[in-house]
């Protein structure tokens, strides 16, 4: 695409809300699937105009938006706070919710009523949560509320202290065999998709062929039935760190450092605001205005 050419877009005329049941035929189809992440009624509208399938929001929000450590200090109430601004911008993509910390783990009860106010309160469509064959009774009591759920193996962030870190996963034979247990033992749950984050390409390639509901990939290469990035990671905003598996498609924390700077030497100089950017009053209001205060006076 040339610097002249405008960003395409989907007409609103041709689009049909994206379902799970669209989701599912495109793997069948053999169509790779969009997802990105989004926080905010700005960004979830411009990926609807460009036609994105799946809208995620993540609880990498806790990182990338509200500048915590790690995603664990992530609350209900925050989800839920951004999942509606989502919903006001995205009528087409499919919307998921990432489930916090602790929202889900402590009993299968909590579970689904955290579940619930996704879809609820949020404006979400499904959810997303985090664990293999230790989270089966979870996922299975969601789905039975009538609740759609997507799985999440290899890295998952929210066990970044029992996994040592933000490592990769699967390397070893021991560690990738369990992986495709859990991978067949959550569709058998019943998730209708899998991220797979941060294993190895071959891993990634063998799950996906090996079930029949699509998996997204997150640094676990070019084998999976559709891509995920988070998007403050992929527009360059996000600088604390950089996963080896993003690629950057534009620095935009350059971009506002430029302008935030060119801003404040106009400010300083006076320079800015300009008269065109100023209400004027007419002038013959202008002199009754002049002649009331002379007379206050």
């Amino acid at each position: 695409m040339s610097a002249s050419q405008p960003p395409s877009t989907t007409s609103s005329e041709d689009r049909k809300k994206v379902t799970i049941h669209l989701i599912e035929a495109m793997k069948t189809r053999h169509e790779i699937i969009s997802m990105l992440t989004a926080y905010d009624y700005p960004t979830a509208l411009v990926m609807d105009q460009v036609g994105m399938d799946i809208i995620l929001v993540g609880d990498s929000l806790g990182m990338v938006v509200l500048g915590y450590d790690s995603t664990l200090p992530v609350t209900m109430d925050e989800m839920i706070h951004h999942c509606k601004a989502v919903a006001r911008g995205a009528k087409y993509a499919l919307l998921v919710g990432d489930m916090p910390f602790l929202s889900y783990q402590i009993s299968t009860t909590e579970a689904v009523r955290n579940a619930g106010r996704f879809l609820q309160e949020g404006g979400m469509n499904a959810v997303k949560l985090e664990g293999g064959s230790e989270r089966v009774e979870t996922i299975r009591a969601i789905i039975n509320a009538g609740i759609p759920v997507m799985g999440h193996l290899g890295l998952t962030p929210q066990s970044v202290f029992k996994l040592g870190g933000y490592r990769p996963q699967g390397r070893d034979a021991d560690a990738a065999y369990k992986l495709v247990e859990d991978a067949m033992i959550l569709q058998e749950a019943g998730c209708f998709s899998l991220v797979l984050e941060s294993i190895p390409g071959r891993l990634a390639q063998l799950v996906s062929q090996r079930l029949h509901i699509p998996t997204l990939g997150i640094g676990a290469g070019a084998g999976c039935d559709g891509q995920v990035l988070v998007t403050h990671d992929l527009l360059g905003i996000f600088e604390r760190f950089t996963p080896r598996f993003v690629k950057r498609y534009a620095n935009l924390a350059g971009t506002m450092r430029e302008a935030f700077s060119e801003f404040k030497t106009e400010v300083k100089a006076n320079t800015f605001p300009g008269g065109e950017h100023t209400v004027e009053m007419d002038d013959d209001e202008w002199r009754r205005l002049e002649e009331r205060i002379a007379q206050g006076n």
